[in-house]
């Protein structure tokens, strides 16, 4: 790849293959807990994921909510709560304050299905969820504090894959304890670019260098730019700028920008060029 052209790919077999094995697990579970990054609501969501999940239900958890402004997420709860009719709950990479209602809801989603199953002369059974999202929005870490008040491991389940391990979260809810990952798809770059900004495609697709260039681009035009041009001490928001004013030079003369373009998608990463939404929510 060259360092000056931005393309992020992915294998279409890779794509193929997760999604068939997020069907699989669907056909298991009575309700969906699609996590988000809150930094990009709208990117780090899947274009077909109704289509994927068909009337299964779902609740969207906006995920590591502590790296972004407030205010902003609160307007991104209700836009999103209208746009999808989905239940919408706003939860930190750290802290444990979302879960009781991530249970509860999962669980309320999950009447209408274990009715019917009443109505059939089933006995009531827990309802059964699981975690679904795109790679590195926080499902794994989601899945871990929901199983860590409860390890209570019951395995497989009569009619289900054996494969399949479950955790009795409480009485009325157990959670497959293993996330479902959505496929991301290469036909929107700047979805994908958003995506790599927020360590959510692997970085064997993309160089750092047009990445962290395009990030910078980005941060250039937003709300926050004083506050990160003061951050780095330049006017100018651009690699070999920063690169010089941290004294990263290579060859004599020329600008580290490769190790500048590491060190800033780890900024913008770890929440150090402030509390930033990358995407703005559709006018209507």
């Amino acid at each position: 790849m060259k360092k000056d052209k931005l393309h992020i790919h992915w294998y279409p077999g890779h794509i193929a293959k997760a999604e068939r094995q997020l069907k699989e697990k669907l056909n298991l579970v009575d309700v969906v807990i699609e996590v988000r990054d809150s930094r990009i609501p709208l990117s780090s969501s899947y274009q077909n994921i109704e289509k994927l999940l068909g009337d299964k239900p779902r609740l969207l958890l906006l995920n590591k909510a502590d790296l972004v402004d407030k205010d902003e997420l609160s307007a991104w709860v209700k836009y999103l709560k209208e746009d999808t009719g989905c239940k919408v709950i706003v939860g930190e990479a750290k802290g444990n304050n979302d879960l009781n209602s991530v249970v509860k809801t999962a669980v309320e989603l999950s009447e209408p299905k274990i009715q019917t199953l009443i109505a059939k002369g089933l006995l009531r059974r827990p309802a059964r969820a699981m975690v679904v999202g795109m790679p590195n929005v926080g499902k794994s870490s989601v899945i871990n504090k929901l199983t860590k008040s409860s390890k209570t491991k019951i395995g497989a389940k009569a009619g289900v894959t054996r494969q399949q391990q479950w955790v009795r979260i409480n009485p009325k809810l157990d959670l497959l304890d293993t996330p479902g990952i959505i496929p991301t798809k290469q036909d929107d770059q700047l979805q994908a670019t958003k995506l790599a900004f927020v360590s959510s495609v692997s970085e064997n697709a993309y160089s750092p260098e047009p990445v962290a260039k395009a990030l910078l681009e980005m941060l250039s035009e937003g709300k926050r730019a004083d506050f990160i041009k003061d951050y780095y001490k330049t006017e100018n928001l651009t690699l070999e700028e920063i690169a010089i004013k941290r004294n990263w030079i290579i060859r004599g003369e020329s600008p580290d920008t490769e190790r500048t373009a590491i060190y800033v998608l780890k900024d913008f990463r770890e929440g150090r060029l402030g509390k930033i939404i990358l995407d703005e929510i559709p006018l209507s």
